[in-house]
């Protein structure tokens, strides 16, 4: 029984050495720190050019729809004016009146569909820019860190 007893004791205290854990170096923890901060960067990085690809796709569109909205806003604005001029010519008469009144109100949702066209244009292409410098931080810090 003592046998059996001392066996096992020292079974035990073989297992718990063995199972104790490893001290691990200050250098290899930091290199684990350094490895785990390029992986973060790189990450944010690929996701902002992802983004970017995106936006930069957007633009043709955005840009002939600009152009589609500005030249539908100038023909309303062409047609309001002549309406105005026959309206002019015989200020008494109700159905140039009407006509004059329904080309002022088109004209005047087709120049604000226009604006709101450039609008978002011009935001696009801030997104864009803003994209592109936080690309570039990214890969100033990342080689910054790889050295």
């Amino acid at each position: 029984m003592k046998k059996y007893w001392f066996i096992n004791t020292l079974a035990i205290l073989l297992i718990s050495l063995s199972v104790s854990a490893q001290v691990v170096s200050k250098d290899s923890i930091n290199n684990l720190k350094q490895q785990k901060n390029i992986i973060e960067i790189s990450k944010k990085l690929n996701d902002n050019k992802l983004e970017l690809a995106k936006l930069e796709n957007e633009l043709p569109k955005k840009t002939e729809e600009v152009a589609k909205t500005a030249e539908k806003a100038q023909k309303s604005a062409d047609e309001n004016g002549k309406a105005a001029e026959k309206l002019a010519s015989n200020a008494q008469d109700k159905s140039l009146s009407n006509k004059a009144s329904k080309a002022a109100s088109k004209a005047r949702k087709d120049a604000k569909s226009a604006r709101k066209a450039s609008d978002n244009l011009d935001k696009l292409n801030k997104n864009i820019e803003s994209l592109k410098k936080k690309i570039s931080e990214d890969e100033a810090k990342l080689s910054a860190i790889q050295g």
